[in-house]
């Protein structure tokens, strides 16, 4: 009975100790359970991994781990490779006699090596929970569940959900880490406060204690600067104390010198140095309406509206082109636009006195019913998109009109390619 009891708490003992080790690597196997929509052969596949956890004196470790699959075979025919790699922070709970819990949270990339089914690469959200055994001081068995939810554009926008369950062993290796040092009491002593120079500022918080008398100064005691020449540049920076008043100056508070432009800045601090004459600027040197759209930047929440286009008093257009194209005969967006979609994402998100209408349109190729019908899901499509980047649904609505309102000629491919286009019509409230 008492070798028994001395096992158990030898155990508890190497728990302890365990995650005194820097490095804990694990190599790990399993069998991963996919969503019944990927259509994967039995719904599952074997799978390897190894974890590399990093320890320190934080409850949470950063963790970070590689999943390989060599054959997860397709429902009907096929296969592919499964990769995976994830970044986790994981959080070690207290031993339970010779168990140690830990919950882990984090995300990762999974790239398939044969999309179907709507099964393609993708960035997913993971949370797994699980346990070690400690064999020794530095060998453990390990046993863990992992579900990750890849965030997809097939499935109706939901999530595709993957399971795996893994065991391996864990080993824990490296220097052991430091134990943060206990902090000394620190005794602050009892000050009586005077103000011997008059100030104002009492002693203690007096960093000039001998200021002549009737001098004004700051929150520290000490002289305010002054300005004597009256140029902008307070004496104590100001390397030209005796400028003529009038005369424009730098920083250091000496006359401007090669101002190429005659905008009154310096060139050395001039952002837009071939300003024309005449040119109203900022401090920069630069237009104070970039656009020309009679909305001055520093109230232009749409700064690079095309010469001409009407806006309202936020320098806004009505209407706009977002540039997003789409697949050939498909209402999936190009990779190459989703940075148009998530820049559009980011102006209603900071702007939610705006409302959006989000317009497809196509070019006159196929019947006009299947124009109409494809553009209406290219329009949905981004308005998902867009909720998808944080758009408060409420914010967005979304119309199809097919091959209408064309904006070029539908007799040239660079005509049809400007017709086939998303439009979004602006409204403030």
């Amino acid at each position: 009975m008492k070798k028994i009891l001395l096992s158990a708490a030898l155990l508890v003992a190497s728990a302890t100790m365990a995650q005194d080790y820097k490095y804990e690597l694990s190599p790990m196997i399993g069998y991963n359970i996919a969503e019944g929509n990927l259509n994967m052969k039995h719904n599952g596949y074997f799978t390897g991994g190894l974890e590399l956890q990093i320890n320190s004196d934080s409850k949470i470790a950063p963790e970070f781990s590689i999943y390989f699959a060599p054959k997860a075979d397709y429902e009907t025919t096929g296969d592919t490779k499964v990769t995976r790699g994830a970044f986790n922070g994981v959080y070690t709970f207290d031993a339970i006699d010779s168990m140690i819990p830990f919950a882990k949270l984090g995300a990762g990339l999974e790239k398939i090596s044969t999309e179907r089914y709507g099964n393609e690469d993708g960035f997913f959200l993971d949370a797994g929970a699980g346990l070690k055994v400690p064999f020794t001081k530095q060998l453990a068995f390990k046993a863990e569940a992992i579900y990750m939810a890849k965030i997809g554009h097939e499935h109706a926008g939901n999530a595709d959900s993957n399971l795996m369950a893994l065991v391996g062993l864990t080993y824990s290796f490296g220097a052991t880490a430091q134990k943060a040092a206990p902090k000394k009491e620190v005794v602050v002593a009892t000050v009586v406060d005077g103000d011997d120079d008059n100030d104002g500022v009492l002693n203690s918080k007096d960093s000039c204690i001998d200021t002549p008398a009737n001098t004004p100064v700051d929150a520290l005691g000490c002289a305010l600067p002054q300005d004597s020449d009256h140029d902008g540049v307070l004496n104590n920076a100001d390397k030209c104390p005796n400028t003529p008043a009038g005369t424009k100056v730098d920083a250091q508070g000496c006359k401007l010198a090669f101002d190429a432009d005659n905008d009154g800045v310096a060139d050395k601090m001039d952002q837009c140095p071939n300003t024309p004459a005449g040119t109203k600027v900022d401090a920069n040197g630069c237009d104070i309406d970039m656009d020309h759209d009679g909305v001055l930047n520093a109230n232009d929440i749409c700064p690079n509206t095309p010469l001409g286009e009407a806006v309202n008093s936020d320098g806004c257009p009505a209407t706009i082109d977002l540039h997003i194209n789409f697949e050939n005969n498909s209402y999936k967006v190009k990779k190459e636009s989703f940075e148009n979609v998530y820049k559009y994402a980011k102006f209603l998100k900071d702007h939610t006195n705006y409302s959006a209408k989000i317009v497809g349109y196509t070019d006159s190729m196929g019947s006009a019913a299947y124009n109409q019908k494809l553009s209406e899901k290219r329009a949905n499509e981004v308005k998902r998109m867009l909720i998808a980047s944080g758009v408060n649904p409420a914010q967005l609505t979304a119309e199809g009109r097919g091959e209408a309102n064309p904006v070029a000629s539908n007799d040239t491919a660079e005509g049809r390619a400007q017709n086939r286009r998303i439009e979004a019509e602006l409204i403030r409230h």
